[in-house]
């Protein structure tokens, strides 16, 4: 029964994705609805990137420009549903570091992202100079 809940959970937000892109967003609700439904009776979570594309204040499909809006913040995405205004915030981060074995490189925990490492050395370099010169 799991299966077949998922493949039609699947299914259900094809057909939300179509009418979507039809502009019939409240048909596109309707299948979100319908899909949300079928996950809570069989006990099965619907997957993060689906999850993403319905509002779960009231469970409206969210499109950009039409039921959405998505606003860049302070290293945060910000998406408002423009049907009850309830937001959701995304972290961006930089991917850090690995190796060829796919392990952190070491060295880079306390480092500030985007900021080379050379321009931090000459950074505490002239400071340094700065402070001895007083």
């Amino acid at each position: 029964m799991v299966t077949v809940a998922r493949s039609r959970i699947d299914r259900l937000f094809k057909e939300a994705d179509e009418a979507g892109e039809r502009g019939a967003i409240d048909v596109a609700s309707r299948y979100v609805r319908l899909a949300r439904r079928v996950g809570t009776r069989y006990n099965v979570r619907i997957p993060p990137e689906q999850r993403a594309r319905f509002c779960r204040g009231c469970l409206t499909y969210l499109r950009e420009g039409t039921t959405a809006r998505t606003r860049l913040r302070a290293g945060r995405k910000v998406r408002t549903c423009l049907r009850c205004g309830r937001s959701y915030r995304f972290v961006f981060r930089e991917a850090r570091p690995r190796d060829a074995s796919g392990s952190l490189v070491p060295g880079d925990a306390g480092l500030p992202i985007g900021v080379p490492v050379d321009e931090l050395a000459e950074e505490d370099a002239q400071d340094g100079e700065e402070l001895d010169g007083a």
